[in-house]
């Protein structure tokens, strides 16, 4: 793993002038067309790097701009798995746990990108998308240390899938006890 893209997850190792242009894009948000403009600065100083990808991720995202913010989780699961030897595509990357998904910050970007994925497909009404992206997730984040166990209930609900719980009664909603009451999804 490169030591460069831990600190870059924890918006550290910016190139000079990114951190200006972020917090310009911050600053601007209420103002969106300055604000996109200050993310394009930064993109053109940093096009790879994760802080610049969270950046426009949350600026479309919060925009219910939902089909574009997909698109930057995608580039973001790409750069995720180049810094973890990933296959690119994540539907190729292997189905087994990922070491580190509770403390290691490249290894929780991922995840945290493949989670985004899985909410904005479902959210796009992409179901076969959802389904699969979350069905990864349960293999690399067995524990769920992420908190995608909680995404694939809805989706389960939204479907009609899952009629166990009862008004008011707790369930576990993160963590291995999640996973585990979920069946496998279908």
């Amino acid at each position: 793993m490169d030591a460069d893209f831990d600190a870059a997850v924890l918006g550290q190792a910016l190139p000079p002038g990114v951190e200006t242009a972020l917090a310009e894009a911050g600053a601007r948000r209420a103002d969106p067309v300055a604000a996109m403009a200050a993310l394009m600065r930064a993109q053109a100083l940093a096009p790879d790097h994760p802080a610049v990808l969270i950046a426009f991720y949350r600026h479309h995202f919060y925009g219910h701009r939902h089909a574009l913010a997909r698109d930057i989780a995608r580039r973001a699961l790409v750069i995720g798995a180049r810094a973890l030897g990933l296959a690119p595509v994540w539907r190729e990357v292997p189905k087994q746990p990922l070491a580190g998904a509770r403390h290691d910050a490249p290894t929780r970007f991922y995840l945290f990108a493949l989670k985004g994925y899985a909410y904005l497909s479902l959210r796009l009404g992409d179901a076969v998308e959802a389904r699969d992206a979350l069905a990864l997730l349960r293999v690399l984040d067995p524990q769920d240390c992420v908190g995608a166990a909680l995404l694939e209930a809805v989706r389960r609900r939204s479907l009609g899938q899952d009629d166990s719980l009862e008004d008011g009664a707790y369930v576990q909603a993160t963590g291995a006890a999640a996973w585990a009451r979920l069946p496998v999804a279908a």
